[in-house]
């Protein structure tokens, strides 16, 4: 059995164990940059890193992390967080993605934070907040909306 996400009882089995490894490692784009996931030690849901990896650099006068990188982050956490927190295993596709950088992202390892806005029964919205040194002074917030789908029927 191809274990992947249209596979409804294989997305139902690690959304129950929390196996967010699973997921990313089926996500080559989040391995290349180095997003990690783990349970979130203040609070529910999880908390994401992002490795301070070289090819991730857009800027080497700073040297600063890419922008689109940090976008890439943030939209990662944001999927895998709604996968996690929704009612029942649903895959969401993202439809709308506003993001505010709001300080210099540097080569260093990056936090992020997803809180769910809403899950509707065809649409979901997460917050992402991202930061380096302190969780008060974010690198970048971002707001996103996906259309919730039904892995059993999702091509």
């Amino acid at each position: 059995m191809h274990e992947g996400f249209q596979d409804i009882e294989w997305l139902a089995r690690t959304r129950a164990e929390g196996d967010v490894e699973a997921w990313l490692s089926l996500i080559p784009y989040a391995r290349r940059i180095g997003v990690e996931a783990r349970p979130d030690p203040d609070g529910e849901g999880l908390l994401f890193r992002l490795d301070p990896r070289e090819g991730n650099i857009g800027n080497v006068l700073l040297p600063a992390l890419h922008g689109g990188v940090v976008a890439a982050f943030m939209e990662t956490a944001a999927t895998l967080d709604l996968m996690l927190a929704t009612r029942a295993p649903r895959l969401p596709r993202i439809i709308d993605l506003s993001i505010d950088y709001l300080r210099t992202a540097r080569v260093t390892p990056t936090l992020a934070r997803c809180t769910l806005m809403r899950e509707g029964r065809r649409m979901g919205n997460v917050q992402v907040t991202a930061w380096q040194e302190r969780e008060g002074v974010p690198i970048a917030t971002a707001r996103l909306h996906f259309v919730l789908g039904d892995p059993s029927t999702d091509g």
